[in-house]
């Protein structure tokens, strides 16, 4: 009858190793790391890596426009408590606004360049050929596509760009940064092989999108993206009508629109070639499930 006080016993050294477990893998939220991200998909990735030691939140709140955002006095002050600042680093314009201000205000705010090492590419292009290496803020959006995230293979270097500034940050913790992040670059090489796969039997590899946000994404997987319209500006009636005699000679029928920009003038395209306008956005924050919504978008639209 021995079986049974061992029995109690180990159960009740699996439950304190269960919580002293839980404890290692996490801090009351006062004391965590606190995290600033300029958008929501670099939020996402400082979540996954950060995990239970951090503290996140976002300068450009769900539906806005990093072409256009003016972060709130409330946003600025959030940063005086906050030991890093994760920014896109690739010519977002608010970021060139703010960066040297948030620089001055904030001297010893840790500052992670998630854009570090990538290859840019020029704004606008279509066959999605890469660029040269991005040095910090010397180009802008004028000359390069800032949208280098929507790539799978440039994520596996933002997550290690997060990864290390996380660890440089937050030093005691950088063995857990480092499992999450090396857990997190084995689901993007996976999620890249799954759209791969999606994307394999697709015969008309052009689409059309209204902002010019998709082109890293275009070059990973083979595909052309058409813009409609550059920096943010309105069309003229030139220009939209050389859209619609573009589109018509693709055999395009899908204008993908970003939530962000407003969709009148897709919606004219869209009438003018008989077609639909669906929507893609490029700044969600579930990084991966977004571009398994988006792939399934466009292969639906090039079919």
């Amino acid at each position: 009858m021995l079986f049974m006080p061992i029995r109690f016993v180990a159960v009740a050294l699996l439950l304190l190793f269960s919580l002293f477990c839980s404890g290692c893998t996490s801090k009351p939220a006062e004391k965590r790391l606190r995290v600033v991200a300029s958008i929501e998909p670099l939020a996402y990735f400082a979540q996954r890596i950060g995990g239970g030691y951090v503290t996140v939140s976002v300068m450009v709140p769900s539906g806005g426009n990093p072409h256009t955002y003016e972060p709130t006095p409330k946003q600025m002050s959030r940063l005086g408590a906050a030991k890093l600042f994760v920014k896109a680093g690739s010519g977002v314009e608010f970021e060139l606004d703010l960066m040297q201000k948030i620089v001055s205000m904030y001297p010893g705010l840790r500052i992670c360049d998630a854009s570090s090492g990538i290859q840019m590419q020029p704004a606008g292009h279509e066959n999605g050929v890469q660029g040269e290496v991005h040095d910090a803020e010397e180009h802008h959006h004028g000359r390069f596509d800032p949208h280098y995230w929507l790539s799978p293979q440039n994520a596996l270097v933002i997550a290690e760009n997060v990864k290390r500034s996380l660890a440089e940050a937050d030093p005691g913790h950088s063995a857990y940064y480092q499992a999450n992040a090396d857990r997190l670059k084995e689901e993007l090489r996976e999620l890249s092989s799954e759209l791969h796969v999606k994307l394999a039997q697709v015969v008309n590899r052009r689409f059309l999108v209204f902002h010019p946000a998709w082109g890293y994404y275009a070059s990973d997987f083979a595909l052309q993206q058409i813009a409609a319209e550059e920096e943010g500006k309105t069309l003229t009636p030139r220009q939209l009508e050389r859209v619609i005699q573009k589109a018509r000679a693709n055999r395009i029928r899908v204008v993908f629109v970003s939530p962000q920009f407003s969709t009148v003038q897709a919606e004219t395209i869209a009438r003018e070639i008989g077609g639909v306008t669906r929507p893609v956005d490029p700044l969600a924050f579930d990084y991966q499930e977004n571009l398994r919504r988006a792939t399934d978008a466009f292969k639906g639209g090039m079919q």
